[in-house]
């Protein structure tokens, strides 16, 4: 052996024995850039381009991206609710009787962790224990806030945390007010959201923001089933929008997370972009190559107009639209193949493709029955009437589809049964008798997919070319919550058994749609009926509350069809 092959072979035994005792240096394992420190009542996060400051007294918090600073409100009174011994009871975050702060990591987020434990209501020492996570999650910096609740003795019932920037910081507020809206922090008129939990027409997608000069920031909800916002604007302004996690059958029961993004440079489009670069990496983004690949027949809505058309109107006496002045309005109808001889001239005048709605084709027609609503009218010509009006509709090549409803609960529908009905958290059931079918309940979203499966079976059954299916409101009504001890629900279980009914008529039927576009029925729908903006005093009357911005198509342009009535909202 060689003096050079001998210190060559004493090198590599040498640099062996350094790696098998541990000592070398993984420096770049993907870890935040992050240090955490306490200085006095403040806690600081320092990342690479943002350090946030925590008031460990008030839990107000400042993030800093070098000259830009957001400024987010401290604890207030009420922002906390539980419920113990039956009570619901307000207190304020900040005022638990132990509090511990200390720092937190993961491997792929840093910051603090905040312990609140236990509260003192009259004298009353409340058990709850309360975690707080405030993190820098890497590669982008976006602060990670998390809410985690230990539940024994009381249960969170509500909790308004992350609080609403401050007034100071920001001049417009960026809000999915179905379509979308920027509101102007002293708008003269006073706005307000027609609900204000996630997936109804408050919000659309479970998303708002803020601009500030030329720079932007946002909140993500990333638990949003039971998550949503408190919103106030007054006439004058200003305005406030804060976190609001709402209880799943009476407790937190899970932990709940938001997810708030920085941007130097950006302003409405720049969130709508970050949102779809969100929904995109989670995986819920079906663009319609994707919905097309999986049923051709979606294909044929391009450049096809939207007849939406009807067959029975039939209003019962005790609806709200029951007419007592003309009594003959509460009952007219349109045959099938009156209907069918309509559309066959209609190709004749150059509309050689269509997408046909047809509403009131059901036993005693429009918005009555349900979920009962089979056989077909037999004024207007029953089953016989429905196949040949179908088989029209393919021969001149229109996609048609039926407009269907699976949670109003009609009580003279065959199968109405009270206990098969959602119990509110109060032990009532909803009775109500506005819509043309006169007096519902609801159904429990459990049960919804039965009815589904059995009227479409039915009807595929009789040979009618249906392809495609309306599911009214599943897609702009916020979930429900059941009580029923034979069916309970969480509002994340309605979303999923919605869902259901929608893949059901995609693999069975054909195209699916709804009537509005909230987020989480994107993956399941091709086309909907309309995704307008927010008015005043009501969806569908009078002036744009705020200004306009299309927030929903930014994200969602090329990924569901939206028709657009011109004049209208």
């Amino acid at each position: 052996m060689t003096r050079k092959t001998y210190l060559l072979l004493i090198c590599m035994i040498l640099f062996w024995d350094y790696v098998c005792s541990g000592k070398l240096a993984q420096l770049e394992w993907g870890n935040p850039k992050v240090n955490v420190k306490q200085d006095a009542s403040q806690w600081i996060i320092q990342g690479e381009r943002l350090t946030v400051v925590v008031d460990s007294n008030t839990l107000a918090m400042q993030v800093r991206d070098k000259d830009i600073s957001w400024n987010i409100e401290g604890s207030t009174q009420g922002d906390l609710t539980i419920e113990h011994s039956g009570r619901n009871i307000p207190l304020c975050l900040k005022d638990a009787k132990q509090i511990k702060i200390e720092p937190y990591e993961t491997g792929f987020k840093s910051g603090i962790k905040i312990q609140l434990n236990d509260y003192l209501h009259e004298d009353e020492l409340l058990e709850i224990r309360l975690q707080l996570n405030i993190c820098l999650q890497a590669p982008s910096e976006d602060l990670v806030c998390e809410l985690v609740a230990q539940e024994d003795a009381a249960a969170v019932k509500q909790c308004l945390w992350p609080a609403p920037f401050e007034k100071a910081s920001f001049d417009f507020t960026v809000v999915p007010f179905m379509q979308g809206m920027l509101l102007p922090k002293e708008w003269s008129q006073r706005v307000w959201l027609y609900d204000t939990i996630s997936y109804g027409r408050g919000l659309y997608m479970p998303w708002w923001g803020h601009q500030k000069g030329d720079s932007a920031a946002m909140v993500i909800l990333e638990t949003p089933a039971d998550g949503g916002c408190h919103f106030s604007h007054p006439a004058g302004g200003p305005t406030r929008v804060g976190s609001r996690w709402a209880h799943s059958l009476g407790k937190l029961s899970y932990p709940r997370r938001a997810r708030l993004c920085f941007f130097r440079k950006g302003n409405y489009v720049t969130l709508a972009k970050r949102y779809r670069r969100y929904v995109i990496e989670n995986g819920s983004f079906v663009s319609l190559n994707e919905k097309i690949a999986r049923n051709p027949i979606v294909k044929r809505l391009i450049g096809s107009p939207v007849i939406h058309t009807n067959i029975l109107i039939h209003i019962q006496p005790e609806s709200s639209y029951y007419n007592k002045k003309e009594p003959e309005k509460n009952h007219y109808y349109v045959r099938f193949d009156k209907r069918a001889e309509q559309l066959r001239a209609l190709e004749k005048r150059g509309v050689n493709q269509a997408y046909v709605h047809l509403d009131g084709w059901g036993f005693r027609g429009y918005d009555n029955l349900h979920p009962d609503i089979l056989p077909p009218s037999p004024e207007a010509g029953g089953w016989e009437g429905l196949r040949a009006l179908a088989q029209a509709c393919d021969d001149l090549g229109y996609v048609f589809a039926l407009h269907d409803q699976y949670r109003d609960y009609y009580l003279d529908a065959k199968s109405y049964n009270e206990d098969h009905t959602i119990i509110q958290e109060d032990g009532h059931r909803y009775y109500g008798s506005t819509w043309y079918g006169g007096k519902q309940s609801i159904l429990c979203s459990s049960l919804a997919l039965g009815h589904v499966t059995k009227n479409y079976r039915s009807i595929l059954n009789n040979n009618v070319k249906v392809r495609g299916a309306y599911l009214d409101v599943f897609a702009v009504v916020p979930p429900d919550e059941c009580y029923n001890p034979e069916h309970p629900v969480t509002r994340k279980q309605c979303l999923q058994y919605r869902g259901d009914c929608f893949d059901f008529i995609r693999t069975q039927v054909g195209v699916v749609s709804s009537e509005e576009p909230a987020d989480w029925a994107i993956p399941h729908l091709d086309l909907v009926h309309h995704a307008p903006f927010a008015l005043n005093p009501n969806p569908g009357h009078g002036p744009a509350m705020g200004i306009p911005v299309p927030l929903f198509s930014l994200v969602y342009h090329d990924s569901i069809f939206i028709p657009w009535s011109l004049g209208k909202g």
